[in-house]
């Protein structure tokens, strides 16, 4: 590879950060205020944005599950997201991160203490430079939380990878086309146990390793800014009555 075509030079990714640096986290709450709970998250140039509605009753009827609520999460990424204009509609890829976020998400919300109902999580991606199934699943997490869904905990998603055979955390657009490996990860935090794993490339056993402790330093960072937003939402709120 000629030096130009680098990610790594000087120790120094291209958009000017360390190795182990994440990209700015910027949040906002409630920017929908027609939801029950609403969340933007960025990660740098990555944005989504997640609302969801309920628990509300399951129609038509046959839905209904008598022992536990339902969860439907809709992925999708808006056709300006990327520099390529998208077919708008739905495709394999939200189908796949609509599930895959939905699964994440299933593990901390208490779902049998709302049997017969539904709960609704729409994200749609604003802005893709990688990492948007992460960016997703930490405005969903933040939105049910502000929604009053009971949850057992906040879920925290960031993502690793290898590139120019170093380790990184955050990977950005640059870096998901032209570095070796990408890596999403989403976790709770103070568990350490993994919701989430998904993983292009190869690398070895210890690299393996390696990224997974870079991952939990990650969503750690991204738990402590999801707390601090929800906290301060409802700070708010206390102070304006």
């Amino acid at each position: 590879m000629k030096e130009k075509e680098k990610l790594i030079i000087n120790r120094k990714r291209l958009d000017g950060r360390d190795l182990y640096e994440m990209r700015k986290i910027e949040i906002q709450i409630n920017p929908i205020k027609n939801s029950m709970g609403s969340a933007m998250f960025k990660f740098g140039k990555t944005w989504a944005i997640a609302a969801t509605h309920g628990p509300r009753a399951a129609y038509p009827k046959w839905q209904q599950n008598p022992e536990f609520s339902i969860l439907k999460t809709r992925y999708m990424m808006l056709p300006f997201s990327t520099w390529e204009r998208s077919k708008p509609g739905i495709s394999r890829r939200s189908i796949e991160i609509s599930k895959v976020v939905n699964d994440a998400l299933s593990n901390v919300i208490f779902l049998e203490d709302y049997p017969k109902t539904m709960i609704d999580v729409f994200i749609d991606i604003i802005e893709a430079d990688a990492s948007t199934r992460c960016a997703a699943l930490n405005a969903a997490s933040i939105a049910l939380a502000l929604a009053g869904v009971p949850l057992k905990d906040i879920v925290s998603s960031c993502s690793v990878g290898k590139i120019d055979g170093e380790i990184v955390l955050d990977i950005a657009g640059f870096e998901d086309n032209y570095g070796e490996v990408d890596c999403a990860v989403a976790m709770i935090p103070h568990e350490e146990k993994v919701l989430l794993l998904q993983m292009d490339g190869i690398v070895t056993k210890e690299e393996f390793k390696k990224m997974i402790m870079l991952a939990k330093e990650g969503c750690l960072k991204v738990y402590e800014s999801q707390k601090t937003a929800i906290k301060q939402a409802f700070t708010n709120i206390i102070d304006i009555e």
